[in-house]
């Protein structure tokens, strides 16, 4: 049985990703990051959330001019005239996430994780996709928005969610040589889903890592 393992998942606005990951973190009883990870970067570097949160793949990630330039007005005195760069930013997070991971066992979602992992070997690196029309009526009743207006935000935040993870990693967000495993949601839903993700974890680090 592997004592130490990293689950990491990539996954589609409106495909569940999260909502998996969350019930996989239960089942499995090992910590879950997404959002969180902007708060314990921002914690342990002493840098304001509101930095990570401009390089964040939630938002629209830019890749021009490849700086991330803060007005003097929103930073400490000590950053007045100083420009943080994205790639500095998404070191100190990933800093933060090897940190993690060698604490114990646990499941990232998003931030390039399979890339930042990479040189972990008890890794398993998990995509998760849906049917266009399942992620559009997940988003819009999620978000309380019309179906037209949650088609647009899917757009617009996988297009920001791929060019983070290709501007970081080298490698193309969702292609199928980038994960070990590559799950369709809408085939057999999320609790299922949740099951198969718990099975090959098991197969992979030990039939003790696979409960109920």
């Amino acid at each position: 049985m592997v004592q130490r393992y990293v689950i990491t998942i990539g996954r589609q606005l409106g495909s569940g990703g999260r909502e998996i990951g969350q019930k996989l973190s239960a089942k499995l009883g090992i910590p879950f990051y997404d959002k969180e990870l902007i708060r314990i970067a921002s914690r342990e570097s002493g840098l304001k959330e509101e930095f990570f949160e401009r390089v964040d793949e939630q938002k629209h990630f830019s890749l021009f001019p490849g700086i991330l330039g803060l007005r003097p007005s929103i930073t400490d005195d000590f950053f007045s005239n100083y420009y943080l760069s994205n790639e500095s930013l998404f070191r100190i997070q990933s800093d933060v996430m090897r940190r993690l991971a060698a604490d114990g066992p646990c499941i990232f979602v998003g931030r390039c994780a399979d890339y930042v992992m990479k040189e972990e070997k008890n890794c398993l690196n998990v995509f998760i996709s849906a049917d266009t029309g399942d992620r559009i009526r997940r988003i819009a009743e999620s978000h309380r928005i019309s179906e037209g207006k949650a088609r647009d935000l899917i757009e617009r935040t996988d297009k920001g969610r791929s060019s983070y993870y290709n501007y970081f990693s080298g490698k193309t967000w969702g292609a199928a040589e980038s994960y070990h495993l590559c799950i369709n949601s809408s085939l057999l839903g999320i609790e299922e889903t949740v099951r198969l993700i718990s099975h090959v974890a098991g197969l992979r680090f030990g039939p003790a890592n696979e409960r109920g």
